[in-house]
């Protein structure tokens, strides 16, 4: 995976307890790799504190990499230190853009994010204002003062419209509803992202009022919790389907564990089934999945893959493409 060095620019709020946080080429007259909205970055903070964070702001700017960083008081340490520690002139290693996210062919978008969850959407919402795509982006947060990137977002635009729900007015998301869900549009595709509980929310009263699932497009920034049954945690058998040679998985260890231990190399980032980076081809076995990257969709399609950091094995054996 490709790396790059980099220098913190500048930090500056974006409402409160929302850092954000931009990045340029330590080279001077360098610029970045392409990026397109719904990508993120790992960014290597510390040694041992990787995390990741979706680009914000314009891609057409590759002088520069934004992200913006929610204070969180639950945080394991990536939050934490780019509130307390990270300072302007901070040299660090980033990964190259991936993108889990992207924006897909549509006539029209709808966007609907939550908190810190706007991140990504406000990428999309810039991009989509240049390719000339009609859009809606509904943005929910408990204060007016908690908004991140308003001054932007409250401004014209031209093909799209961007609306702020707060909770402390009755506009929370659980008793707001935007308008445009509705009525189900073949030509519009939803774009959600925020905490777990509220994606789930929408995408249930998406899937009520009619809309496909394949309609539908989700990012989270923290692990579900994985729903649990009787035998998901029992020993399996991972095979490598190049070598043959097999090794168990007990219920103490995940997949990406055991293959570091055996030497296989493979790529690891998040170890939360999050980012996508370890998600590897399966040639037979019935996966568990228990990541947050794929749809529903690649969970259950004729090619799957495994999130090798949590996913597990129903079956006996599980064979990788490795």
């Amino acid at each position: 995976m490709e790396q790059l060095s980099v220098i913190v620019e500048s930090l500056c709020l974006q409402g409160t307890g929302n850092l954000a946080v931009s990045f340029v080429p330590d080279t001077a007259n360098s610029l970045l790799p392409v990026w397109e909205a719904g990508a993120h970055i790992d960014v290597h903070l510390a040694p041992g504190l990787i995390r990741q964070y979706s680009l914000t702001g314009s891609c057409n700017d590759r002088r520069r990499y934004e992200i913006c960083v929610a204070h969180d008081t639950a945080s394991r340490g990536g939050s934490r230190y780019v509130h307390q520690q990270l300072r302007p002139g901070d040299r660090l290693t980033l990964s190259a853009p991936r993108n889990l996210f992207a924006l897909q062919p549509a006539k029209r978008v709808l966007l609907i994010a939550a908190g810190i969850g706007i991140t990504p959407l406000y990428a999309m919402a810039l991009q989509l204002e240049q390719q000339g795509i009609s859009f809606s982006l509904h943005y929910y947060c408990r204060h007016a003062q908690q908004a991140a990137y308003q001054s932007v977002l409250s401004a014209p635009w031209q093909y799209g419209k961007c609306h702020l729900w707060l909770s402390e007015e009755g506009n929370s998301p659980r008793h707001h509803q935007p308008a445009e869900l509705v009525q189900p549009d073949t030509g519009t595709l939803i774009y959600l992202c925020g905490p777990e509980a509220f994606m789930q929310h929408q995408r249930e009263s998406a899937r009520a009022l009619g809309w496909a699932d394949e309609a539908i497009y989700t990012e989270a920034f923290k692990p579900s919790v994985a729903s649990r049954e009787v035998g998901d945690d029992e020993t399996f058998i991972i095979t490598l389907a190049s070598t043959g040679q097999q090794w168990p998985v007990s219920s103490q260890q995940t997949i990406a564990q055991v293959l570091v231990e055996q030497g296989v190399s493979i790529p690891l980032s998040c170890e939360m089934g999050m980012c996508g980076a370890c998600l590897t081809n399966v040639v037979s076995g019935e996966i568990d999945h228990r990541d947050t990257v794929q749809s529903a969709q690649e969970k259950s399609g004729a090619q799957q893959q495994v999130a090798l950091c949590c996913s597990r094995s129903r079956s006996e054996v599980l064979v990788l493409d490795l």
